[in-house]
């Protein structure tokens, strides 16, 4: 007499599972990164890390015996830097961002355009294209092309 054995498998590895879900929590994470936030930090603490130099160096002049009032100016001034600064440098990262965007868009646009000529300067069918599509008549009629 014959008799089977049924054991069932999983169809799916529990290590394969765990990595196409932390793809997916990545893909997550980078969708949602702003990157104007950043460039903005980072720009805010330039600034507030060159007002703090200029102010160690004034401090340094009339600090000999008032060390305790120095360092109180100096964190007043770094607090007042960044209560006051970060949202100019917020806006200034974000025009950052946004001109960096349109330059590249710009450069890729005219990359694409010299490499239409190229194609067209050896083609007289794409040449004649380009002529009737900036309203200039072509010299030849298109017809003999074909």
């Amino acid at each position: 007499m014959t008799s089977f054995a049924h054991v069932e498998y999983p169809t799916e590895h529990p290590g394969v599972v765990r990595a196409e879900n932390a793809a997916a929590a990545l893909k997550r994470v980078a969708a949602n990164f702003d990157g104007a936030r950043g460039a903005a930090t980072l720009l805010l603490a330039a600034v507030v890390s060159a007002l703090l130099v200029v102010a160690n160096q004034v401090i340094d002049t009339w600090s000999e015996g008032h060390l305790l009032a120095a360092w109180m100016v100096l964190w007043l001034v770094a607090f007042a830097a960044l209560a006051l600064l970060t949202a100019p440098a917020r806006r200034a990262g974000a025009v950052l961002r946004v001109g960096a965007h349109t330059w590249a868009e710009s450069r890729r646009r005219a990359a694409e355009d010299e490499r239409t000529w190229q194609v067209a300067v050896k083609d007289p069918r794409i040449m004649a294209e380009l002529n009737h599509a900036m309203g200039i008549a072509t010299v030849q009629d298109i017809r003999k092309y074909y």
